[in-house]
């Protein structure tokens, strides 16, 4: 198993089981699974097809919830918060990036990027704008900032969605298969993009099947039949210091 340190825990997963009804029976996705990710860790979560890889993920950003176990996230019991009040958590200490972006396609980049910050009322107008456009530049897609997601490339909305992400300075990145749906090319732009968020000081837990991106993850932990089969860090721990 991987070797920790003695810094507090952003995630600790304790002896979750995520089971759905099949009819008359149940499906059992999680089986127990345990495991820790330390503040500034980069995590890669692989493993075949459905085998819990994302269904894990949604415990852990409180979109669904376990059947049993405890999913501890940012010092909260997040299996625990209450639904009126797991939006508002999740607004100011997750940044979910998806497969397929999730830009709202009547508003343009610019606008994407700041309604997280309008929905959690952070900062002022002018800050959130100002914010905005800082991360866009960031994340290369300053100048097209006006533009609607139709009117960019797959890999151009990927960054945007980025930048959305990293809108209300969240503590945890989450993405869901995030290079999944880009060419080889954009996806390592879009990996060292994630490389330097994580060296920025965020911790990065992402789902891939992207054998030679999740090589150069520091840490994997991989996922067959709802279990952990494999926990070790392949490169130094991110949380190490480069």
């Amino acid at each position: 198993m991987a070797e920790q340190n003695e810094k507090q825990p952003i995630i600790e997963i304790k002896d979750v089981v995520k089971s759905f009804p099949l009819g008359n029976t149940k499906i059992t996705i999680l089986k127990g699974v345990s495991f820790t990710v330390q503040a500034g860790e980069f995590v890669s979560i692989v493993g075949p097809s459905g085998n819990g890889k994302s269904t894990l993920l949604n415990m852990i950003t409180g979109i669904d919830r376990p059947s049993s176990g405890e999913i501890i996230v940012t010092g909260k019991p997040v299996h625990k918060i209450s639904e009126d009040k797991l939006a508002a958590w999740r607004g100011e200490n997750v940044g979910i990036i998806f497969q397929f972006f999730q830009m709202l396609p009547a508003l343009s980049i610019l606008q994407n990027v700041i309604l997280p910050m309008d929905l959690a009322n952070k900062y002022t107008a002018k800050e959130r704008r100002e914010r905005a456009l800082h991360l866009l530049e960031i994340v290369g897609m300053a100048d097209q900032a006006s533009k609607l997601p139709s009117a960019v490339s797959g890999g151009q909305q990927q960054r945007a969605a980025i930048a959305r992400a990293l809108a209300n300075d969240p503590s945890l990145i989450i993405g869901d298969e995030p290079t999944g749906n880009l060419d080889s090319r954009t996806s390592q732009d879009v990996f060292e993009l994630f490389s330097n968020i994580v060296k920025q000081g965020k911790t990065m837990l992402m789902v891939t099947h992207d054998k030679e991106l999740a090589r150069r993850v520091p840490r994997v932990v991989e996922i067959l039949d709802g279990k952990i089969t494999r926990d070790e860090y392949v490169g130094r721990p991110s949380w190490a210091g480069y």
